[in-house]
This record gives C-alpha cells, structure tokens and sequence, in this order.
C-alpha cells in the first residue's frame, strides 16, 4: 500500500479564486434598482416642471431626505456609541465555567465581522427609524411654519397652534428619542453580555462596573425623555376621544392631569438619581425611585382617575360634566365650521291650501327633476354615439345663466373609454397614440323633459352645439378626466398628418359606426405634459411605464408630449400634497374652457375638545356605497376647512389653486411651505366664481356632527334626547344614508334663491326601538359665490338649520316614499306603467321648505328592459303633510295637491313635456278605493282574467287555451294603455292584485 505524496515545501498551495458571478449579479441587480429609481425621480421632476411646481416637487424631496437623515443619524448613532462603549468595556479574563467559554467561542466567531457588525447593525436601525420619520415630514412643516389661530383653548389658555402644530412634533420627537433610547440600550445590554460585562453566577448576576455607568445613563436618558413624555400628556388629554364626549373632563382635569405632572416630576427626580449613581457608585436610592415612580404610576396614574370617575363623576355626572360638556360643543362647532349656523324656527304646516306656493314660485320654477343619479344611461343612449366614449355613473349638478335667468343643469363631459374600443384595434400604438381623449359636455335643463320623458339638452352632440357654447367658443376636447387613467402620447410638428382619433363626423354620428375612417383626427396643440422629444426622456420612461413599445414606435417624435396622472383629484393631491380632496370634482365651461373644479380640505386630528369623526363613514351614503362618486378615506379627522378651490384644466391638464378660505391657520403654514403655489381667491374670474359650489363631503361631514351637535345646551346634550340623524335613501333598498342634493332653493326667511345644498334630519334611531321617520330639521348650505371677479358673496357658505316641532308630526322622506307606494291611486297608475316589460324607478325624493310647510318632490322613471333601454321621466309624485299628488308634469301634479291651484304656475314651473294627462291628489292615509275610469278599471280586470285563466290552462297541458288566453292578455293590455293615455283627469283606483301585473 502506497501513501500519497505530501505538498512538496518549494510549490505551496494556491487559494483558490472566488467567483466573480456573484458580485457581478450584486451590482447589477443594485444599478438596475438604482436606475429605476432615478427614473422615477426623474419623470416625476418633469412632470411637475411642466406644471410649474417644481417647488412642490424640491420642496417635499427635501424636507423628506432631511427628516430621514436626522431620524437616521439619531437612531444609528445611539445605537453604534451604546454598542461600542460596550464593546469597550468589555473585560479581560480566562473563561472559568463551560457558559463563559461558548460566549469566548462566540466572540471568536464574530472577530472577523465586527467591525461591519458594529456598524452595519446601526445602519439597519437607521434605515428603519428614517423611513418612519420620513412619512411625519407634514408634522414637522406645520411645526417650523406654525400660525396662530388667535383663539386659545379653555383648559391652559394656549393657541390652538400648539395643539394642531406644535404638541403632535413634540410628540413625535419624543417618541423618536424614546424609540432610539430604547434600541441602544438593548444593544448595548447584548454587547455587555456577550463580552462577559454582565454574567449570570451562581450568586446572581455579576455586572461590571462600566456596565453599570452604561446602564445607568441609559437608564436616566430614558427616564428623562419617559417625564417628557408624561408633561406632554396633560396637554393632550385635551385631544382625547376614547370617551363618549372629546377633550379633558372632570377627572381628566381634576385627576389625570395633576398626576401626570407629578409622574413627570418623579420621572425627572430618578432620572438624576440614576445619572449620580452612575458615578458614585450606589445604587439604593434609584432602585427605590424606580419602584415608587412605579406604584405612583398605578396608584396617581390609574387608580386615582378610576376612583374620581366611579365615586364623585357617575352619581353627578349630570351636573359635574356639564362645564366640559359645554367646551366640546363649543370647540366641536369651531371646528367644523358650525359655530355660525343660521337656526331657524319653522313651525311648518301640514295643510295644503290653493295658493300656498304662490311666494315661493320661484324656487318651484327651477324644481330640478332630472335624477343625475339615474340619467347616465339615457345620456349615454342619446349622446354617447361611439363605444369609445362613456358617461360616469353618477352626473353633476350645476347651474348656468340662460337669457338671463339661472337654470339648474345636469352635466357630465364625454370622456374617452378605452375598454370601448374595438377589440381587433386594441393595439399599443391605437391605446396610447390614436385614442387619446374625450369630446364635449354634454347638459341637460334640470327642470325640463320632451313629451317623451327624455332630457331636454341645452349643450349636446357632436360637434357640440347648444346655448353653452359651439366648438369655436369653448374647447371641447377631453384629454383630463375622471376615467382617463392611462398614459397618451400626442403632439406632433407643423405639417405632420394627424393621428389622434378626434371625434365622429358626418352620418356615422347618429348610425354608430365606429370606422376609424369615418372620425376626424386631429393633433393636440397645447402644453400638457413632458417632452419625448429626446432619446433620454424616451428610455425614462420607457422604464417608468416598463414598455419597450413606448421606445421602439415610430409615433415619438420631437414634439411629442406624454400624458399621465390625468385625473383632476391625481393632479392637485400631487401639487398640493398637504390636502385631503373631495370626492366628487364636477366640470363647468369656464372662460370657453372645459375646467373641472375639485374642493380641498385641509384638516387636523389634535383639534382639543373637538370631536373626532371617520371621514369615509361620515361621507358613505347611498351613492358612494353602489359606486358613486368617491368617499373620502379612510382617516379620522376633528378639524376641517374648504381652504382651497383648485381647477384642472379638460384639455392641457393645467391646475390653479386658489386660497378660498385664506384666514385657515393651517393653509397659511403650508403656503409658507410652498410660497407661491396658492393663489388668492381673489384672482379667479367671474365666471370661475359663478360655478363654485358648496362642497359635498364637507356637508356630509357636517350634518354627521350635526345629529348631535345642533343642541348647544349641555344639559340637554348630555341627557341625548334631542339627537338626531340622517335618514336612509327611501328609494333604495340597501340600508345607506341619503345623500344630500344640489337644487336651486329660496330658504324661509331669505328674499332670493340661492344654488343650495340641502339634507334632512329625522329622530336617532335607538337599538330595538321602532323609530319615527318624522322630519325633525332640514338643513341648507349656500353655494352661490356670485360671479364677479375676486369677489366672494358674503352669504356663500352660510348654513340655515331649520328646527321643526315635534307636535306638527311632519313625515320624514321614509313615510312619504311609504306612502307613495301604498297610496292605491298611485299604484294603479304605476302598475299601467309597468305594462309591457317595463320597470318603474324611483328618482331622488326631493325635499323643499316651501308654501309654509315640506314639500316633497319626485320624478318616476320608466325603463324598458330591452339591452339598450334608458330610463325616461314619465310622473311626478308630490306630497304635502298627509297629501300626495301625481300627474306628468309637476305643474299639474301640484295644482292637484293643492286644490286645483298651487300658485306655482306664477313661476313657470313644471316639466316641459307636452300634454300631460291631468292630475290627481289623495290624502295619504286615506286611498280611495274606486275610479272614475271605468274604461281602465275593465281593461286591468280583463288583464287579471287573461293571466289567471293562462295560469290555469298551463296546469293543466291545454296550450291551445293557453293561446287564447295570451291573446285576451294582449288586447287588455292595450285597452289599458289606451284608456290610461285618453283620460283628461285620471282618478285613483284600487290597486290590482299582483297576479294582474305580468
């Protein structure tokens, strides 16, 4: 057996080479992450550089970078000097037991790593605690641009500032310094150990006199930030909304705030102790200090406030509260601007008399009864004209001045639809180049309808003509929408063929024919977005929207623009990154532009004594749940203010803010921020002025408090028998608020109409009791600016709540629509409707304080159920106290219900739809059971017959008499329909069975 050679000594031994494959994949991988990011850096600066908010754009990327590094080096730091001064207090001896020898082999193990241990430890901590602080950058500028409100808080007498701007910094660093406190000691503690600074031994734990300083300055730095914390806290006791009612109460001022004060003096008095034992070495007096700032924290800090609470608040909280209770109306109705609610008493009568609505003939003449909730489809079945094209699903209420006399108007823009577009044409280059924008708005009059039921336009087709405007006197072009949400590229040189897909010509118009050949193409002039113009720009985004189709086309040239973040609320949350945004912006043509207006908000959470309210369920109703316009999120507020109106242009994308309420103090801090960004109010034109509107979440958000918050008296507050709440949408069958409606409105009191907002409030419904759907107030905002330039109506934004009696038992929105549905009168004209496979719908129920008591008003809708059905308006229901009315016209629906005469007619009120067929009125609690139509009663008791006598011929196998029974069905159908339709004055007759209905 032969050995095998040993190594000759002259020829050692080479290490083998490391693989260069993994570094080389490391460093890719980094310039590839490195390189996207830069992208989007990069394409974002373009993109706000062409807007001209560039300062947005550095301002926040630097405020964020340096909020990041501070938190970073904070955390890093502590954490690096806690582990080396364990490190270098580590002692020196020769293991004497098997623990310390495995901790000996540990220390071994590590040599060679750490120093990139020690430093790469705090880095990651660094990076963690810089990312956290980077998301507080708002709390940080609101701090250094602080602005007084000029009102002071009734518990420390300090601005409010220091609650909304300065104490949630404050917080913010202390919890900061606190986190970081903690993470070092810990680090440090496992150094110590594992260097044998701090030993387990059989007496205990041996712990080496370094270790003892670290401790124990760790201990202090701790307790130091840990009273701070403490101080703080008293003053946002006056934020706190854990109990029923916001802010500090009797115990929170008579008990937890003094005890938070003496824990931060007692957090303060170990602290030192802790920092002097560190040097002299005894350690008794801060272990004492430690266990009693422990049994003080229990005893003041918990057991002391549950005593006050249980033994001197409960059995008088009725009287002991009531001071407290008194700030968190007050300070909740600050807030959001309640404080200066117009209250109106309205003893409102349930009695309709001829002549009742002769004052208000005005507001009866602009009853709007087009349903923009409803219409969209109609809209879209008589406007659409391409698949292309779409509608959103809930349209917009406006109002335009027409031969000088302001009409309410249901408006929506025709905006591009890409899932529309023919499946064989869906390439890249038809999506992003030749499909690239919407045309036209599209308006209908509010209170007007042909004699077929279908809206009456006042700015329709394409091109778009009507009494707004035609192409030549407004920009009709859509490239900025709700729906547009991909990426475009448009613009091309002088002289170059156009390619983008403009909008149907010709015939093909009305016939549906979506031929490419059959549109006009254009080419986009404006200034909207970035330029592709250079190969750099190209691969950018190319990267950012990760398409080699955007870097290869040959539809990129030197003038091409590209379009992206194309919704008004992505565009002004982007520049105006501090605002919490409306969920519905609504178009208006404004100065021959197609702008679309979206409201801010500014808002705050540390409002003290204000009452909290979650933003997206205060401002869900019956839309909002089914998909309508937006919800705000999801985020708690208890301050909020419309301090912004912002503009986005339809065709270039440009975006104005304009300061709406420049004396809000958190407004005035983030102008100092971003100077120059706001605009005052007082440069937007007439035009501009003439179309703002109240804004619709900050109402939902204010009628939620409202429920509440409309008694001032804290006696009666606390007590809660006056509270109220928003009614549920009567026309829906989902349980969901109603939603407020636009409508032109003379409020009782008021000597002109006004664009309004209005809500109704009912009893609070209580838990397993029956409820009474009795209107309780009604409340309207104003939301007519005037239209003069720079100058605001002084009555915009006033609020009128009108307060019912509880004796007059006027009903609520549920028991009118009951009522309407139970009335045999009504059903017998709505079942004529359903004849023929037709559905009814219900439009919005319209509630409006006029000839002295409520009236109610709503449209019906009947719908086909054919694919290409629409609604169309074909009655209107009304109601006063216990009496209800309908016709086909609201004119003659309110004659009816007001004895023959209601004197709305003085106004020119009502549907513009023809002749109607006369009208009926029924007291509600009370349907006649006979009608004096003899011709209809027979020819729904024929239908009866020919149903039933069809069912039964079914049962029984005998098609042949089933036949016979069809045809007799058919011919009483039209006999129905001839009679309902040849009457003057149609009476109310007995409901038919529900086997009459087919």
């Amino acid at each position: 057996m032969t050995s095998r050679p040993s190594p000759s000594p002259s020829r050692p031994v080479r290490p083998k080479k490391r693989s260069a494959l993994l570094p080389t994949i490391i460093v890719v991988a980094a310039l590839v992450v490195a390189l996207l990011i830069f992208s989007g850096t990069y394409t974002d600066f373009l993109w706000f550089n062409q807007l001209g908010f560039t300062g947005v754009f550095w301002t926040e990327k630097v405020a964020k970078l340096l909020i990041f590094l501070a938190a970073f080096l904070v955390m890093a730091l502590a954490v690096y000097f806690s582990i080396r001064a364990a490190y270098k207090a580590r002692p020196v001896y020769a293991p004497d037991s098997a623990r310390e020898d495995n901790l000996n082999r540990y220390q071994l193990q590590l040599e060679p790593v750490r120093r990139v241990v020690m430093i790469g430890v705090p880095v990651v901590f660094g990076l963690f605690a810089g990312t956290a602080a980077m998301a507080q950058w708002d709390k940080v500028m609101l701090f250094l641009y602080r602005e007084p409100f000029g009102s002071t808080d009734p518990q420390f007498g300090l601005d409010i500032s220091f609650y909304t701007n300065t104490l949630p910094f404050l917080g913010f660093v202390v919890g900061m310094l606190i986190s970081a406190t903690v993470i070092a000691f810990i680090a440090g503690l496992l150094t110590h150990y594992l260097y044998g600074a701090i030993r387990l031994t059989e007496r205990g734990i041996f712990t080496s006199r370094q270790a003892q300083i670290h401790i124990a300055i760790m201990a202090g730095v701790f307790l130091l930030l840990l009273g701070a914390n403490f101080w703080l806290g008293r003053f946002a006791t006056l934020q706190d909304n854990g109990g029923y009612r916001a802010g500090a109460m009797f115990t929170d001022v008579n008990a937890v705030i003094p005890t938070k004060a003496i824990l931060a003096a007692a957090a303060l008095i170990v602290a030192i102790l802790f920092i002097v034992a560190a040097f002299i070495g005894k350690w008794k007096l801060p272990l004492i200090g430690t266990g009693m700032l422990v049994v003080t924290a229990i005893v003041a800090g918990g057991i002391y406030p549950w005593a006050v609470q249980e033994w001197q608040v409960k059995p008088s909280e009725g009287n002991v509260e009531l001071p407290y209770i008194e700030r968190n109306i007050n300070m909740t109705r600050d807030a959001y601007g309640l404080s200066n609610m117009e209250v109106t008493p309205y003893n409102a009568t349930t009695t309709a008399e001829a002549g009742a609505l002769r004052q208000d003939a005005d507001t009866a003449a602009n009853i709007r009864l087009l349903d923009p909730n409803l219409i969209s489809s109609t809209f879209a079945q008589l406007e659409q004209f391409r698949p292309y094209y779409k509608f959103p699903k809930t349209l917009n209420v406006d109002r335009y001045t027409i031969d000088g006399k302001v009409q309410d108007a249901v408006i929506a823009v025709r905006e591009l639809n890409p899932e529309g577009i023919n499946p064989n044409q869906q390439s890249w280059y038809n999506q992003h180049l030749v499909y690239t924008h919407g045309y036209g708005v599209v308006a209908a009059y509010g209170n007007k309808v042909t004699a077929d039921g279908k809206p009456e336009f006042m700015q329709s087709g394409v091109p778009s003509t009507g009494v707004l405007g035609t192409d030549t006197s407004y920009q009709p072009r859509i490239y900025f929408g709700q729906s547009t949400t991909d990426y475009s590229i448009v613009g091309a040189p002088e002289g170059t063929d156009p390619i983008e897909l403009d909008r149907p010509q010709g015939s093909s118009t009305t016939s549906g024919d979506d031929d490419p050949a059959s549109e006009a193409l254009t080419t986009f002039t404006g200034d909207a977005g970035p330029n592709l113009g250079n190969w750099f720009n190209r691969v950018m985004y190319a990267l950012k929207f990760q398409s080699t189709d955007l870097l290869l086309t040959n539809g990129v040239n030197e003038k091409s623009q590209i379009l992206y973040d194309r919704t008004p609320a992505e565009r002004v949350a982007k520049v105006a990154p501090y605002l919490t945004l409306d969920g519905n912006p609504y178009p208006a043509i404004v100065d021959g532009k197609v702008k679309w207006i979206v409201d801010g908000y500014t808002t705050s959470s540390y409002y003290p004594y204000s009452q909290q309210q979650q933003l997206q369920e205060a401002t869900t109703d019956s839309l909002t749940a089914n998909g309508g316009a937006g919800a705000l999120p999801n985020t708690s507020v208890n301050y909020i203010r419309n301090s912004v109106k912002a503009t986005v242009d339809a065709y270039d994308g440009s975006v104005d803010l304009y300061a709406w309420d420049a004396e809000d103090p958190i407004l005035k801090s983030w102008q100092k921020v971003f100077p120059t960004t706001v605009k005052p109010f007082t440069e937007m034109s007439g035009d501009l002025m003439a179309h703002v509107r109240y804004p619709e979440d900050l109402f939902k958000v204010q009628r939620e408090l409202l429920g509440r918050y409309h008694v001032t008296n804290p006696t009666n507050f606390f007590k809660n028998t006056l509270a109220w709440s928003v009614p549920d949408d009567p026309t829906t069958k989902a349980v969901d608020k109603q939603p407020p409606y636009y409508l032109s409105l003379k409020m009782p009191g008021k000597d002109k109409t006004a664009f309004s907002l209005t809500t109704d409030f009912i009893p609070q419904e209580v838990q397993n009791t029956d409820s009474r759907n009795i209107l309780y107030g009604f409340m309207a905002a104003n939301g007519d600016a005037g239209n003069v330039k720079g100058v605001k109506s002084p009555d915009y934004g006033k609020l009128q709540l009108l307060e019912l009696p509880d004796a007059t038992q006027v009903p609520g929105p549920g028991q009118v629509q009951n009522t309407f549905q139970s009335n045999t009168s009504v059903s017998e004209q709505l079942n004529v409707l359903k004849l023929g496979q037709s559905d009814v719908i219900n439009g919005n129920l319209l509630t409006l304080p006029m000839g002295g008591g409520m009236l109610y008003v709503q449209p019906v809708y009947v719908k086909s159920t054919g694919s290409t059905s629409y609604p169309t308006l074909q009655k209107v229901l009304v109601a006063f106290g216990n009496k209800i009315g309908y016709a086909d016209t609201l004119n003659e629906a309110l004659d009816a219900l007001f004895g023959g005469d209601s004197g709305a007619a003085a106004g020119d009120a009502g549907v513009d739809k023809g002749q109607g067929s006369g009208g009926s009125s029924t007291d509600g609690s009370k349907p006649p059971a006979a009608s004096s139509n003899p011709a209809l009663t027979k020819a729904l008791n024929d239908a009866n017959k020919a149903l039933q006598d069809g069912q039964a011929a079914l049962a029984k196998g005998d098609f042949a008499a089933y036949g016979d029974a069809q045809k007799a069905l058919e011919a009483a159908l039209k006999a129905a329909l001839a009679a309902e339709g040849a009457t003057a004055t149609p009476a109310p007759t007995a409901t038919p069975t529900p086997s009459a209905q087919p």
